[in-house]
């Protein structure tokens, strides 16, 4: 069975982007480190999928890429209606099952996105199966949370954590 992975990065106060969807101070150049890409380039090889929130999809479409992860298979959960286009599907059905049945189909693993709704949905289902989470040293006050009100209280195993000298710390941790 394939794996949904949470793969995200969070302020120390647990929020994934401003209020307005802004995430800017990911990318602020302070924090960069020549050479260094936090485990990204191999953890995009272990994976074919991505699932995503329509919020989310609307912030990664800002990017620099001129599609969404082209190589890979992309749905966007919505509540309203989209045309799919060559690199994304738009799902309306009900995302747990959906994912269910995901899971079922052979490939790689699946790399949950986000953002806070779509990531308390899918813990409140019990269908994440690892966590990589990277802290960034900033504190925003106040914006889109890691997960939704209404998650659910759920016990982690921590498996490993790497910090690194720019203060990034890296948990990969996986349901208990």
């Amino acid at each position: 069975m394939r794996k949904i992975i949470l793969y995200i990065a969070a302020s120390l106060d647990g929020y994934i982007a401003r209020p307005d969807g802004d995430t800017s101070w990911l990318h602020d150049k302070r924090y960069m480190l020549e050479g260094e890409d936090y485990g990204y380039s191999t953890f995009l090889q272990s994976i074919d999928t991505t699932l995503m929130g329509h919020n989310t999809y609307k912030v990664v479409l800002g990017f620099k890429e001129p599609s969404p992860f082209p190589a890979k298979a992309n749905y966007v959960f919505s509540r309203s209606s989209h045309p799919d286009t060559k690199q994304v599907q738009f799902v309306q059905q009900d995302a747990a099952e959906f994912v269910k049945e995901l899971k079922q189909q052979p490939g790689k693993g699946i790399w949950l996105i986000g953002g806070g709704q779509i990531n308390t949905l899918l813990l409140n289902a019990g269908l994440i199966d690892e966590f990589i989470l990277t802290y960034i040293p900033i504190i925003l006050g106040s914006g889109i949370p890691l997960f939704a009100a209404g998650a659910q209280e759920r016990q982690l195993q921590a498996l490993e954590s790497k910090s690194y000298r720019n203060g990034f710390v890296q948990l990969w941790l996986q349901p208990s």
